[in-house]
């Protein structure tokens, strides 16, 4: 038997987590961490690109500080 995985689920630095064993709302919690991780990502790649945002909202300085603190 041959596992499947959702592409939200397919992140670099993620395990894959199989969805044929997920219920609905298992389903959508991995959806939404999934998208809460990719736009972390992307948060953090545009203030790498973009220094001078910096300051420009402060909940994006907090999300850019929370990543660097964590890695």
């Amino acid at each position: 038997m041959t596992k499947t995985t959702s592409p939200e689920t397919q992140i670099a630095g993620r395990h894959l987590e199989s969805v044929e064993d997920l219920d609905a709302v298992a389903r959508s919690l991995a959806r939404r961490a999934a998208l809460r991780d990719r736009h972390a990502q992307g948060l953090a790649r545009l203030m790498d690109e973009r220094t001078d945002l910096r300051g420009v909202h402060p909940l994006a300085d907090f999300v850019d500080d929370a990543i660097r603190w964590s890695a």
